[in-house]
């Protein structure tokens, strides 16, 4: 066990050296030159021919990840950004990312969370499709989990989430509802683990089918890097074995963020960021909140902890140097999972903490390449991706 996690340790340090190391040798052209390697512009020779269509942009940037479930692990990280025809500037761009990722031991992850924007922003489309094969590590159900009781388990997983969202009595308020199918399928378990051992509900698979009503508040200057406004989300979803899922329940998640410059002459941002997400019924294995990850709880694997709620926060400083594409940011966070409300109690939160490097690709859409180092109460994680954790 601890031969394997020296392989990571030493996996991490040299993708951290390495990305640091070229941000330091590298010249003002030359990382002029490898932001037009990694950027394509699909129609670049309709805007030529009528300059009021938004140049639209493929931002793309390789994806590597080493862990001892998965060996090594290689891909793409892209995000469309592009407007609909007629869009003037009070279109914000819309946003749709896609991340192909596939490790040596044939394992792999095809995703897209998008945000759409319609002309004059009278349509929201939000939403998720996920279709993978990865592994998860699992320690058990609850908050106080021993880590040594990890055991790793496979499955498939089908996805799909399109939100459809109007906007309604005022500027930045979208109404709407959508559709959640989550499909998990062709399970591999450790026939002694405690997973097959308990045998939670949907442990051995589970389709999650039912309908989502969603409210969104979004007044953010900028989807991808905001510096200013507001972002809520909130969706409560109602499943059934009527609409073609294995189980009845209903699942509530929200999503808070704030963003304000800290300085009139300045580009630092302090943005903080509260979301949770409730679950009632006969819930699916699949379908518990999972504590840690790449966005939020940074410094915990996702899945850590397993449990029917989560609630978690996180505050995030981001430097921005003038006259350069380098940034820095540090973070703070914490939270908890709980099976019931009265059982979240301020002394179980856990805490997480870190550092990251930024590397702007899109000055005009302030996209960056991000790289983030976080440390939880027992683990820390190295992260490499394209935009902001949130």
């Amino acid at each position: 066990m601890k031969h394997k996690y020296s392989k990571v340790l030493i996996a991490k340090a040299l993708i951290l050296l390495g990305f640091f190391s070229l941000t330091n040798v590298l010249q003002a052209q030359e990382l002029e030159e490898l932001k037009d390697f990694f950027t394509f512009y699909p129609n670049r020779k309709a805007v030529k021919r009528d300059s009021t269509l938004y140049l639209s942009k493929l931002v793309a940037a390789p994806v590597i990840s080493y862990a001892p479930e998965t060996s090594l692990g290689f891909g793409v990280g892209a995000k469309y950004l592009f407007k609909f025809k007629g869009s003037a500037e009070e279109t914000r761009t819309s946003n749709m990312p896609a991340t192909i990722q596939y490790t040596l031991r044939n394992q792999f992850i095809l995703f897209s969370g998008f945000e759409v924007f319609t002309n004059q922003e009278k349509w929201v489309i939000t939403g998720n499709l996920r279709f993978q094969n990865y592994p998860r590590l699992f320690y058990g159900i609850g908050r106080d989990t021993p880590k040594d009781a990890e055991e790793e388990y496979n499955y498939y997983q089908a996805l799909a989430e399109p939100i459809f969202l109007k906007r309604m009595f005022l500027r930045y308020l979208f109404i709407g509802a959508g559709i959640r199918y989550n499909h998990i399928y062709n399970v591999g378990l450790d026939r002694e683990g405690t997973l097959q051992d308990t045998q939670p509900e949907g442990f051995d698979g589970s389709t999650s089918a039912g309908a989502e009503l969603a409210l969104l508040y979004d007044s953010r200057d900028n989807i991808l890097n905001a510096q200013s406004g507001w972002y809520f989300e909130l969706t409560h979803g109602f499943y059934d074995e009527v609409l073609g899922g294995t189980s009845r329940f209903e699942l509530t998640r929200f999503d808070l963020r704030h963003y304000y410059k800290l300085f009139k002459d300045k580009d630092d941002v302090l943005g903080f960021q509260i979301v949770g997400s409730f679950s009632s019924g006969e819930v699916p294995f699949n379908e518990l909140a999972l504590f840690g990850g790449d966005d939020i709880l940074r410094g915990y694997r996702e899945g850590r902890y397993v449990e029917k709620n989560i609630m978690a926060a996180q505050v995030e400083y981001r430097k921005h140097f003038r006259n350069s594409r380098l940034g820095l940011v540090a973070f703070a966070g914490g939270g908890d999972v709980f099976r019931e409300i009265s059982n979240l109690k301020m002394s179980n939160i856990r805490p997480n903490i870190g550092v990251g490097l930024r590397y702007m690709l899109d000055k005009k859409e302030r996209l960056n390449i991000r790289m983030d180092y976080g440390f939880g109460d027992d683990s820390n994680y190295l992260y490499l991706d394209i935009a902001e954790a949130f």
